[in-house]
């Protein structure tokens, strides 16, 4: 007797085991019309047509088939081995190689014609569908709702509409999830790692969005691609949805993402959602780029192991010092390479211990600090005046073209108009327009320095290395002090027997912790610029204290001092 054996296979369109039992009911009466004894069945539940590659039924009638375990292969329709054109082809000539007949309920016996045509409206099909669920899911995320996908620290709204039809996309804050949402941004933000912040939340047993335990990457993600609790854009009422599209890899059926270009992505407002507030979103957006920019893509993603790792820099040849031992730093182009002859090595708590102490009592010298704030204080007053003194002019004329408008406006109406003067009224309107919008745009200059800013530095710095010894604020002032430094340079005296080292200081990071609380970023910024320029206009021979000083400005230079 003919062995015959059943394929039946149900999936996203049909979501019912029933399916599956209707199929393999009608096939069976196929067999017996025929008088086909039936073998085996096989049947895959709940898997997509287009991954054949991952069903365990298709895999098992396939090694059934060379192994000549069957003679007739029976489905309700071809569609059901496969919609993919590759794979239905692949599976019609395994089974012609066995001499196997495949016999569909809807199509009969199957030919390369069937194979070609029936493949081709197969994989169409599966586009269709693809282009219509996507149309579906643009046009709810249009009105501002879930375009698929639940994400964490929000519930989904269960609700029906007037027809009793269930309303799809809509979601709500959840309280307990958005705390620690927030909880993670505050803590990254303080200099804490994603890592320790993950086994805080698993020693504290909070469900991760997953269900099982949290992870770094569940927090850091990819910035680019907008995974991640700290990239998600919908936590500050941002929903942006087909940043990336799946794509099947066709050896392992799994899908795989790419990103589309930025100008395809749907962005659109839902400030109902919002849990994180602005400022926080953007001081942690710019902690990410400065970790970027200071390290490599590897070493972006570690944390410093010490406390001015990535800092240290050997002067003879520039590559960096680190650990040779436990308590020791070395050159790791001498150890490494051997192409460096600077062989000297520093204990970690000496370097530490130099290195806090001139951060506290040499990087910013009072004297000079003072001098510097004199001298910054009168080359504002006189870019002041300056400035000043342009604004009252453009005020005067446009005073006078405002005067002449006037004046045009009343030769018209007497009836005295003709081209010249309407040219004249345009030529008048223009400049007024120009002289309003500099007015505008160039605000009164500010004197921003405060004489006690030295004060208030050493304050500041001591309060950062008491803070070092108390785990709260560890992570937190570890990060602060390292944003004074620029750079540590290491260099053999003479005798080469000790190491010289040379603290560079940070404007910026020193700006930062020496106007803390008195300015806001763009103030700073605007301070920053303001003594950059200072540094580079003002003469070397107008105050011997500050020769060859103001490349860092005076009071913020480097400082060199022997181990």
């Amino acid at each position: 007797m003919t062995r015959a054996a059943i394929y039946a296979r149900y999936s996203s369109d049909l979501q019912t085991d029933a399916s599956i039992e209707d199929q393999v009911r009608l096939c069976k009466e196929k067999a017996e019309s025929c008088d086909w004894e039936v073998a085996e069945c096989y049947t895959d539940h709940g898997i997509s047509g287009s991954s054949v590659l991952l069903r365990p039924g298709v895999q098992k009638l396939i090694q059934d088939c060379m192994e000549g375990k069957y003679d007739i292969l029976i489905a309700e329709a071809l569609d059901r081995l496969s919609r993919d054109q590759e794979d239905i082809a692949a599976i019609y000539k395994r089974m012609q190689f066995a001499g196997i007949k495949i016999i569909t309920l809807s199509e009969g016996e199957i030919n390369n014609l069937h194979v070609g045509l029936k493949g081709t409206m197969n994989a169409m099909f599966l586009k269709d569908l693809a282009d219509k669920t996507r149309r579906g899911l643009r046009g709810r995320v249009e009105k501002g709702k879930s375009g698929g996908g639940l994400t964490y620290g929000y519930d989904v709204v269960k609700a029906f509409d007037a027809n009793g039809e269930p309303v799809c996309g809509e979601r709500k804050i959840n309280t307990e999830q958005a705390t620690v949402v927030i909880r993670i941004f505050k803590e990254y933000l303080s200099g804490i790692s994603p890592k320790s912040i993950a086994k805080q939340l698993n020693k504290e047993s909070i469900p991760c969005p997953s269900g099982k335990e949290w992870g770094a990457s569940t927090i850091y993600g990819n910035r680019q691609r907008g995974t991640g609790i700290l990239n998600n854009e919908l936590y500050i009422g941002q929903l942006v949805w087909n940043r990336l599209r799946y794509i099947k890899n066709p050896d392992t059926g799994k899908r795989v993402s790419r990103l589309n270009d930025e100008k395809d992505w749907i962005r659109k407002d839902v400030p109902e959602l919002r849990i994180i507030e602005q400022d926080l979103w953007d001081k942690v957006k710019e902690k990410q780029g400065e970790i970027r920019k200071q390290h490599t893509e590897f070493w972006g993603k570690q944390r410093p192991k010490n406390l001015f790792s990535y800092l240290l820099k050997c002067n003879c040849c520039g590559g960096g010092y680190s650990k040779v031992s436990k308590d020791h730093f070395g050159c790791s182009t001498a150890r490494n390479k051997g192409t460096c002859d600077n062989k000297l090595t520093i204990r970690q708590d000496k370097l530490e211990a130099a290195v806090l102490n001139a951060l506290q009592d040499h990087l910013m010298d009072e004297d000079l600090c003072r001098i510097f704030c004199e001298e910054y204080t009168r080359h504002m007053n006189n870019l002041r005046s300056q400035h000043n003194a342009k604004r009252i002019t453009l005020k005067k004329e446009l005073k006078q073209l405002i005067q002449k408008e006037s004046q045009m406006i009343d030769a018209i109406c007497e009836g005295y108009a003709n081209d010249a003067l309407k040219e004249r009224m345009h030529a008048n309107e223009a400049r007024q327009k120009e002289i309003k919008a500099i007015l505008e745009n160039n605000e009164e200059i500010k004197v921003m320095m405060h004489p006690g800013i030295a004060q208030q530095y050493h304050r500041e710095v001591q309060d950062l290395i008491t803070s070092l010894n108390t785990n709260d604020r560890r992570a937190e002032a570890a990060n602060l002090i390292r944003s004074l430094i620029d750079k540590i340079t290491l260099t053999p005296d003479s005798k080469k027997k000790n190491l010289i080292v040379d603290l560079h200081g940070d404007l910026a990071g020193i700006l930062k912790i020496s106007t803390r609380g008195k300015y806001n970023a763009s103030e700073q910024k605007m301070l920053y610029n303001q003594i950059t320029e200072l540094a580079a206009n003002i003469e070397e021979d107008k105050n011997p204290d500050m020769q060859g000083k103001m490349v860092a400005g005076v009071g913020f230079e480097p400082t060199t001092f022997r181990l």
